[in-house]
């Protein structure tokens, strides 16, 4: 399999598979939102966007990136959404770095959101899929992200289905500057269990496919057939 491994400015063309990574937070939040139940998450272009989506549907989940704000009912942190009730509901996100990556290659065929919690599920639809080339889009610092690329070259490695060591890439992400100023709390819209949230490996047992729904990016769990054949739901 040929992988590459792009920054979102530096996607020159359309790639027919993307494997777009945000651990912290973008993915893992929305890994997390579908563990407790929502339905989808539409990915939104901008804040405005976001806003408009949720005033035509009140009873949707509007979550930002960033301290609380008017017209959003939660922030970008896997932490703290743990205490809004998610069940069966459509949440609208808007990051600065995971959505942004997720439209930018909304024409591919096949677009999956990743962070290490749904890292083995992404890697065994990959290969299920039988992909001759990947491009792996590493969102966060313009494309410089140590947990982002961590994560992504973890998950190229597990496509192969070779026996890959997680540790190493766990560490990475754990030393990258993103981990480091959410431990220190430089982020707004945090909580000190963040980090280990989004170092929870194969915390989720299904991977995330994005596609356009009547004009909108959304992003749904996809169930992944278990190596012996049982069914993860």
């Amino acid at each position: 399999m040929d992988a590459r491994f792009l920054g979102t400015a530096e996607l020159s063309e359309v790639p027919s598979v993307a494997v777009v990574v945000d651990v912290m937070r973008a993915f893992t939040v929305a890994a997390r939102a579908f563990a407790q139940g929502a339905e989808k998450i539409v990915l939104a272009g901008s804040l405005d966007e976001a806003l408009a989506l949720k005033a035509r549907h009140p009873d949707w989940v509007a979550l930002k990136d960033g301290p609380p704000a008017p017209g959003f009912d939660a922030v970008n942190s896997p932490a703290l959404l743990r205490s809004v009730d998610l069940g069966g509901r459509t949440v609208v996100q808007k990051t600065t770095a995971g959505t942004v990556g997720a439209l930018a290659v909304k024409e591919a065929s096949l677009v999956l959101c990743a962070g290490f919690v749904v890292a083995e599920a992404t890697a065994r639809l990959l290969r299920m899929r039988v992909c001759d080339a990947v491009t792996f889009v590493v969102t966060g610092e313009d494309g410089q992200a140590e947990e982002d690329l961590a994560c992504a070259q973890y998950i190229a490695r597990r496509i192969t289905g070779g026996g890959t060591d997680a540790a190493e890439y766990l560490r990475r992400a754990g030393r990258s500057r993103a981990a480091a100023e959410l431990a220190e709390g430089v982020c707004q819209g945090a909580h000190p269990d963040d980090v280990a949230l989004c170092l929870e490996l194969d915390r989720f047992p299904f991977a995330m496919v994005a596609a356009s729904e009547d004009s909108l990016m959304v992003l749904r769990p996809c169930a992944v057939p278990s190596p012996a054949g049982e069914t993860s739901v």
